[in-house]
């Protein structure tokens, strides 16, 4: 059986989840090679929460990224930012590694959307869009190709999440209020880090420019609270999800690595 190799590009909290699914031997057909993050320190934390007496191998820190492709891994799951994926994408589709992202945001830009798309059919690779905190692709895709359909995003937040926008105010902290309406292509360049899964939702439907999204901040909200409507002239589906943690996002990246080797998929 073949054993795949793993990078980890982006060592914060969602990577530890990866290595909790190693060592838990829940991704058998695996094996970290290398992590990179923008600390060293943070990569050398991700590479030591290896154990190497359960897995039997250990893990490279990388100083760079071309470091880490010079290692030519066959994954690199990306979970830093979409200025990263961005970064990231092309040299390492060139280089025969296929990514699994969690920064689908970097997609609302449909020029990079496509050379992303040629370059990984060029190079034989693949880009595993995770579903990160929504999932639904299924409907939502299935809905997309049955033809005149439409697509909203409405999603909740705490205002402590929104302080680095250019929306946020004081006010926030004890009013709720509505504080984005437009698409998600206007949503990922307001909210840079914080509105991935509405572009991964319009990807997987209507397109980052048709998606209608909304952005509501709630006084002393824990998490995220997100609604995806998909609708067309047969179909009506609404995707409502809660996670008071972004661990189900880390989560996802897990089950995309086991349905990419079993030989039964969700």
């Amino acid at each position: 059986m073949k054993t795949y190799t793993l990078a980890i590009v982006g060592c914060g909290r969602l990577a530890t989840i990866v290595t909790e699914a190693l060592n838990r031997g829940l991704l058998p057909d695996y094996k970290l090679m290398a992590t990179y993050s923008r600390t060293v320190e943070k990569a050398q934390f991700i590479a030591d929460k290896i154990d190497s007496a359960k897995t039997g191998y250990s893990c490279t820190v990388c100083g760079s990224i071309e470091e880490l492709l010079s290692l030519k891994p066959d994954y690199i799951i990306e979970a830093a930012s979409p200025y990263a994926m961005r970064e990231l994408a092309l040299p390492a589709l060139r280089n025969g590694s296929s990514i699994i992202t969690l920064s689908i945001g970097a997609f609302a830009d449909t020029e990079f959307y496509e050379e992303v798309k040629q370059t990984a059919k060029e190079n034989n690779a693949r880009v595993h869009l995770v579903s990160g905190a929504i999932g639904g692709f299924d409907v939502m895709r299935t809905a997309a190709l049955m033809g005149n359909c439409v697509a909203t995003f409405d999603t909740e937040k705490s205002p402590r999440s929104l302080r680095r926008s250019s929306v946020y105010d004081e006010t926030l902290e004890t009013e709720k209020r509505t504080v984005f309406r437009g698409n998600a292509k206007e949503a990922i360049a307001l909210f840079p880090t914080s509105v991935n899964v509405a572009v991964a939702a319009s990807l997987a439907s209507v397109g980052p420019e048709n998606i209608k999204v909304s952005v509501t901040s709630t006084p002393n909200f824990i998490g995220d609270n997100h609604r995806i409507e998909v609708k067309n002239e047969q179909v009506h589906a609404v995707i409502d999800i809660y996670s008071s943690t972004a661990q189900i996002a880390g989560w996802s990246v897990v089950n995309t690595l086991i349905n990419i080797t079993s030989p039964i998929v969700f």
